[in-house]
């Protein structure tokens, strides 16, 4: 009697595992570190902080825990090393690292709108004025600098040697407040706080997206090994960051979701000004994996042409950059439910 309850018992299990059904209350779940760029974070983040804050992520079954670092530089290294399970990191960076010492990371999901600018607190900002400036990066070699490479190329016409990068982590935009620095690369979220603090309004001398239309701008990246051991619970994962987005892109949860926005130092009244900028420019992908492979290739042209990729080294594919199946699975797995 005892093999016939315990073989029922494996029916069950092996049922919860084919329909993807989330573990009964109480049962252990599976537990995965996302760390996430930005110390106070970035306004991409804030994604990870709803599907965590909002129950989304246990929800479906998996325990995560989400941890901020200084840069998505440092939250890739962490991924690599195996501090972290997951890391979200610029895409140009991953791209790079990938490209020139096949690090064992692959991307299940994406950002593909990146939303840097180089602004100035100089009403007469230009690409003109930028030459020869200090211009604040979060580190060199970072998602900032990165970033400003690209928009010097695309829309000043210019190299990045021709400026000085100034290492602030997340405190650009302090700095200019400050009066330390007149040119910086931001998010768009940092404009309207630096404007309020300043009183009057931040130039924008290049927008990334203007200077190049098809772009991508941060992956989730985990181990292969990883990825292959624990698999499930990455589909999990991803599951909960799917209704997140989906919560996030109700007007009604606003407020809500400016609250769960608290770990990236912005007021609740910006952070919901913010949200709604984001959302319409479809920041977060919505009910797709955000992960278009001419965006990527894109990518990899870039860094090729700006010498991030070395010249020994060529371009990684994107059959070896990314891993559609885990967000096929998660997509699958929301819409069962």
């Amino acid at each position: 009697m005892k093999y016939v309850q315990s073989g029922a018992i494996l029916r069950v299990l092996g049922t919860i595992l084919v329909l993807g059904w989330p573990p009964a209350s109480g049962w252990a779940q599976p537990k995965l570190t996302l760390g996430v760029p930005g110390v106070p974070a970035i306004f991409s983040d804030t994604i990870a902080f709803v599907a965590d804050k909002e129950g989304f992520f246990k929800k479906h079954g998996v325990d995560v825990t989400v941890r901020q670092l200084e840069t998505g530089a440092a939250a890739s290294r962490a991924a690599v090393a195996g501090e972290i399970d997951g890391a979200l990191s610029p895409t140009p960076l991953i791209v790079s690292q990938v490209s020139n010492t096949d690090v064992p990371l692959v991307g299940i999901w994406g950002m593909e709108n990146p939303d840097w600018l180089i602004g100035s607190t100089d009403p007469n900002g230009s690409c003109d004025g930028i030459k020869g400036q200090p211009v604040g990066v979060d580190s060199v070699g970072g998602a900032r600098s990165i970033a400003l490479k690209v928009m010097l190329i695309g829309g000043c016409k210019m190299k990045i040697d021709d400026i000085q990068q100034v290492a602030l982590g997340s405190n650009t935009g302090a700095a200019m407040i400050a009066g330390q620095l007149k040119y910086g690369v931001l998010h768009i979220d940092d404009v309207p706080v630096i404007e309020a603090e300043i009183k009057k309004p931040v130039k924008t001398v290049v927008l990334q997206k203007t200077s190049r239309p098809v772009d991508h701008y941060l992956l989730i990246v985990v181990r292969k090994d990883k990825l292959a051991a624990n698999r499930d619970a990455f589909v999990r994962m991803l599951a909960g960051l799917i209704d997140a987005e989906r919560f996030m892109r109700n007007p009604a949860n606003a407020a809500k979701v400016a609250q769960d926005a608290a770990p990236t130092g912005r007021s609740a009244e910006f952070a919901e000004k913010s949200l709604k900028t984001y959302v319409d420019m479809e920041f977060w992908p919505h009910d797709k994996d955000g992960m278009t492979r001419a965006n990527i290739e894109a990518v990899g042209k870039g860094q090729k042409a700006v010498g991030n990729i070395k010249d020994d080294k060529a371009i990684a594919p994107f059959e070896r950059l990314i891993d559609p199946t885990v967000w096929r699975d998660a997509y699958a797995l929301v819409n069962k439910r």
